[in-house]
């Protein structure tokens, strides 16, 4: 009986670039997830009274969505690599800091921005979960709500659009 030594070590190489590969995709959501965290954060804070019950909402939801993460990583093992979260922290840090038209106070383009920054992150977001959903182990795990979580990011999705051609009525207007 002739057995190839060869057969067993490339499935382990195989599951190992797997298991790393699927360490640094949901990483760099995570990284996404805390900026998106952070900055719907600063929207709800400087949204105008008519709106801020909904961005507080949407804050809400972001950062459940971002837990929601952290215990997929958990059931699956994979490291949380800090360094990256830091990495996202600072780069929505920096986010203020951009060239907006004003130094001192608050921009009239900044809303639009923020909220286009925020639609981009949510479209990542779902198209995350849409990605961990067609995964064939991953979906019937039931140790978060795949489905749900991509139904939000959908309907979050569409109320940043809203906001977002709300603000760019506002921040465009010709006058």
């Amino acid at each position: 009986m002739d057995i190839d030594p060869i057969q067993p070590r490339l499935r382990e190489w195989s599951s190992a670039r797997a298991d790393r590969a699927l360490t640094i995709y949901l990483n760099d959501h995570l990284a996404g997830a805390t900026a998106g965290a952070r900055l719907a954060r600063r929207i709800a804070a400087h949204a105008p009274a008519g709106r801020a019950e909904r961005c507080d909402g949407l804050a809400r939801e972001i950062r459940e969505d971002r837990g929601a993460l952290l215990v997929l990583m958990r059931s699956l093992r994979v490291p949380v690599h800090h360094h990256l979260l830091l990495a996202g922290a600072a780069a929505e840090t920096l986010g203020v800091l951009k060239p907006n038209g004003a130094l001192v106070r608050r921009a009239r383009l900044s809303e639009l921005v923020e909220l286009e920054t925020m639609y981009l992150g949510v479209c990542g977001k779902a198209a995350l979960w849409r990605t961990l959903s067609e995964l064939p182990g991953l979906a019937g795990q039931g140790v978060v709500d795949v489905a749900s979580l991509l139904s939000r990011a959908r309907a979050q999705a569409g109320m940043l659009e809203e906001l977002r051609a709300e603000a760019g009525a506002r921040a465009l207007a010709v006058v």
